[in-house]
C-alpha cells in the first residue's frame, strides 16, 4: 500500500499594519489641547489647569484623574467633544513631532501599511496630513470615540477594515492605549513624548517603548523578530 506523506505548515500571521494614534503621537497637540481647555473650562464649571495639574495628568490614568478632580465621565466627554470642534481652526498651524515624517517614510518603505486610529475628527486629521505633506503615507484614517473603552474602537476598526489583530502593531502615547491593546491582543509601542510620561507608561509594561520617532523603527523590528 502506498503511503502518502503529508506536509504540515505552520501559518504565522505576518505584521502588515502599523497603526498610529494621532494626538500626542503624530501631532504635537498637547499644549493646544490644554490651552483650549483653559479657555472653555469656566463654561463647564471647571477651573483652568495649573502647571502642576499638567504634571499630574501626565503621570496618571484617566479613571484615576476623574476621581482626583471630581469630574464625571459625561462632563469630560462634553469637554472633549468641544475641544475636538475648536481644534479645527488650529489645524493649519499644527505640526508633527520632529523627525516623525522621516520615521513614517522609513516604515512605509519597508512595505508596511500605515493607519491612524483617533478620537479626533477625521477631517481634522486629513487636513493635518495634507498640510504637512504626509497624506501619501497613510492608507486610512479611522475616527472613533470611547473614553475608557478604546478596545471597542479597535474592534470596530478591525471589523470595518477587515484587519486581523495578529497582523497589526499599535503606536500610542497613553496608558489607555496599553490597556486597550492588551484586551484585543495586539502589541504596542508606547511613545514617551505625548500625554503620559515614561514612568507611568513603563509601569504598565508595553511591548516596546520609543523615546524618539526614529526609535519606533527599532521597536517594530524588535516585535517582528
Amino acid at each position: 500500500m502506498k503511503i502518502q506523506k503529508m506536509t504540515y505548515f505552520c501559518i504565522v500571521k505576518r505584521i502588515r499594519y502599523i497603526l498610529f494614534d494621532f494626538d500626542g503621537t503624530l501631532a504635537d497637540t498637547f499644549d493646544l489641547s490644554f490651552a483650549l481647555y483653559d479657555r472653555i473650562a469656566g463654561e463647564y464649571g471647571c477651573e483652568p489647569l495649573k502647571q502642576e495639574d499638567r504634571q499630574i495628568i501626565a503621570a496618571g490614568r484617566p479613571q484615576d484623574l476623574l476621581r482626583k478632580y471630581n469630574m464625571s465621565a459625561h462632563k469630560l466627554g462634553q469637554i472633549t467633544l468641544r475641544i475636538r470642534k475648536e481644534i479645527h481652526d488650529h489645524v493649519p498651524h499644527m505640526k508633527p513631532f520632529e523627525g516623525m515624517k522621516e520615521a513614517l517614510t522609513a516604515i512605509k518603505e519597508k512595505g508596511y501599511r500605515l493607519g491612524i486610529i483617533t478620537s479626533n475628527a477625521r477631517p481634522n486629521v486629513l487636513l493635518f496630513l495634507e498640510n504637512n505633506g504626509m497624506d501619501n503615507l497613510f492608507d486610512f484614517v479611522y475616527s472613533g470615540r470611547s473614553l475608557f473603552g478604546k478596545d471597542k474602537v479597535f474592534k470596530r476598526m478591525f471589523a470595518k477594515k477587515n484587519i486581523h489583530p495578529a497582523s497589526a502593531i499599535y503606536v500610542g502615547d497613553e496608558t489607555r492605549d496599553i490597556e486597550a491593546c492588551r484586551k484585543v491582543g495586539i502589541p504596542i509601542v508606547s511613545v514617551t513624548w505625548g500625554m503620559n510620561n515614561r514612568e507611568i507608561l513603563s509601569s504598565l509594561h508595553p511591548d516596546q517603548m520609543a523615546h524618539t520617532p526614529q526609535e519606533i523603527i527599532r521597536c517594530i523590528e524588535n516585535i517582528t523578530l
